[in-house]
C-alpha cells in the first residue's frame, strides 16, 4: 500500500514520516493513518524542558504550583511517603517516562534475555500498564480492517482494544495441537493472512492468558522460523509480544522457553518489527501501580536507532494526547525497586509460591478420576490453566458452581473454564477440583 499523503499533516509529523521513510520504508508502510499523523509538539512541554535547563533565574513555564523550590503539596498526603521526595511523587513525569526508570528497565531486559546482547533496540517507553501499551501500539499501527493474528485461546480484552476501538479484525488459529503449541497451524494461518494483506499484526502472548502455556524451545524456534520465512517472502509483520506474565515459568511436564520472543525477533529482517509489551504489574506484583513499557525492536540493525527515535517521538505524542503522562509516584516506586539489591531474591520467593500452586494444580487436575469431567489443556507457566468440558456448557457449569458452592471460575468459551491458580492457596486446590467434578457430574444428563 502506498503511504498516505502527508500534504495536510503537521510539519512535525511530515518530518518524522520522512525520516522513517528514509531509515525504513518497510516500517513506514506499517503505520496506521493515525500513526502517520502523530508527532510530539514543540509546545509547552518542550519550552518548559528548555526553561528547566536554562531558566536559572526564574522559570514561569509549567502548570505546577510550587513553593520553596519544589512542588506544592498537602501534608495530609505527603505524610504517607516513605523515603520519597515530594518532587518524585507529586510532579509531572516526562511523557515517555522517568529517564532512570527507562534505563533500568532496559538493563533488566538485557539481563533476562541474553539473545538481546549486541542487538539494537529502543529505550523502553513508560505506559499506564500493559493494556495501555497494547492500545498505544494498536493506535500506531492498526487501522480499520487491518488483521491481527491471534490463537483461539486469547485474552478477551484484545477484542475491545483492537476490534471495538480501532475497527481491526482479529483472525485466529487453533492454539493447541498434539499436547503443545500448534506450530503448523500458526505457520499456515500466518502465510494465509500475510499474503492477503499489505501488513499483518501478529500478537504472541506467552505465558498465555487464559491457558498458562509457554512454548518449548523447539516450538519457539518454529514460531520464529515461520515469521522470518513470511518476512523474507515479502510479508510486512508487526509482532506484538505481550509479555505480561514474563518470568513466571514452572516447566511443568517439560522445559519451556525462558526468553521473550522479542529477543529472538529483533534485528532479524527489515520486514519484521517486534514490539515488546511488558511491565511491573505481574513481574513485581504491583497490579494497581499501572506501570508498563513499550519497547521497539526493528529488523534492520543499521537504521534501528533512527527508527526507534521516530517511533519514540510518535508514541510520546500519543501518550501526551491521551493521558499526558504516567503516574510519577508509580514510576518512582518501580525505579527504586529495580535499584534495590534484594529485589531479585524477593521476586524469586514469590515466584516459588506460585510454582508450588501450579505444581499442585498440575498434579490434581490431571488425576485419572477426573477424566470423565474434563480434559486439561497443557499449561506450564503464568497465572492460569484451563479445562475443556465434554458435553456441558461452561457457562452453565460456572453459574452452578457459583450458586451452589460459592466457587468462582471464568468461562472463556462454550467448552472452557479458566482457573486462576495465582490466587489459590495450595490447600484450596484439591477441594476446588473435587467440587468442580461434583458440580459437573450433577449437571450431566442421566
Amino acid at each position: 500500500m502506498a503511504p498516505t499523503s502527508d500534504e495536510n499533516l503537521n510539519p512535525l509529523a511530515r518530518e518524522l514520516n520522512a525520516r522513517l521513510e528514509q531509515a525504513s520504508p518497510e516500517v513506514a508502510s506499517m503505520l496506521s493513518p493515525l500513526g502517520r499523523r502523530l508527532y510530539f509538539p514543540k509546545g509547552i512541554l518542550t519550552q518548559s524542558a528548555e526553561a528547566k535547563q536554562k531558566g536559572h533565574r526564574i522559570n514561569a513555564t509549567i502548570g505546577v504550583a510550587t513553593e520553596k523550590g519544589g512542588p506544592m503539596y498537602l501534608p495530609s498526603i505527603a505524610q504517607y511517603l516513605v523515603d520519597i521526595e515530594p518532587a518524585d511523587a507529586f510532579g509531572y513525569a516526562p511523557p515517555a517516562g522517568r529517564p532512570a526508570l527507562r534505563e533500568r528497565w532496559r538493563e533488566k531486559l538485557l539481563a533476562e534475555n541474553p539473545s538481546l546482547e549486541g542487538k539494537t533496540f529502543g529505550q523502553p517507553i513508560v505506559t499506564s500498564a500493559i493494556t495501555h501499551g497494547l492500545m498505544l501500539a494498536g493506535e500506531l499501527f492498526l487501522s480499520e480492517g487491518d488483521r491481527v493474528l491471534l490463537p483461539d485461546k486469547l485474552w478477551g480484552n484484545y477484542r475491545l482494544s483492537y476490534e471495538v476501538r480501532l475497527g481491526a479484525k482479529i483472525v485466529t488459529y487453533p492454539f493447541f495441537s498434539g499436547g503443545g503449541f500448534n506450530t503448523d497451524g500458526f505457520a499456515s494461518a500466518l502465510t494465509e493472512h500475510a499474503s492477503a494483506c499489505d501488513k499483518l499484526a501478529v500478537l504472541l502472548n506467552f505465558p498465555n492468558n487464559p491457558t498458562g502455556y509457554v512454548p518449548t524451545p523447539a516450538e519457539g524456534a518454529a514460531i520464529v522460523d515461520a515469521l522470518l520465512h513470511t518476512a523474507a517472502a515479502g510479508g510486512k509483520l508487526i509482532v506484538f509480544c505481550d509479555d505480561a506474565y514474563f518470568g513466571l515459568y514452572y516447566h511443568l511436564g517439560q522445559p519451556s522457553m525462558t526468553e521473550s520472543l522479542f529477543a529472538l525477533l529483533t534485528g532479524r529482517h527489515p520486514n519484521l518489527l517486534a514490539v515488546k509489551l511488558d511491565g511491573a504489574t505481574k513481574e513485581f506484583f504491583v497490579w494497581g501501580l499501572r506501570c508498563g513499557f513499550v519497547t521497539f525492536g526493528p529488523g534492520n540493525a543499521e537504521t534501528a536507532d533512527e527508527v526507534c527515535d521516530v517511533l519514540d517521538v510518535k508514541l510520546r505524542g500519543a501518550i501526551r494526547s491521551g493521558i499526558s503522562n504516567v503516574s510519577q509516584l508509580s514510576q518512582t516506586l518501580v525505579e527504586k525497586a529495580l535499584a534495590t539489591a534484594s529485589v531479585d531474591v524477593e521476586r524469586k520467593q514469590k515466584q516459588e509460591i506460585l510454582r508450588a500452586r501450579a505444581e499442585k494444580v498440575y498434579e490434581v487436575a490431571n488425576l485419572p478420576r477426573y477424566r470423565e469431567s474434563w480434559e486439561v489443556y497443557p499449561f506450564n507457566s503464568g497465572y492460569f490453566m484451563c479445562v475443556k468440558l465434554d458435553g456441558l456448557d461452561a457457562e452453565k457449569v460456572r453459574v452452578h458452581l457459583l450458586d451452589e458452592y460459592g466457587i468462582g471460575l471464568i468461562a472463556t468459551s462454550p467448552t472452557d473454564l479458566r482457573i486462576a491458580f495465582s490466587c489459590l492457596e495450595v490447600e484450596d486446590v484439591e477441594p476446588l477440583f473435587e467440587t468442580l467434578h461434583k458440580a459437573i457430574q450433577e449437571l450431566l444428563p442421566d
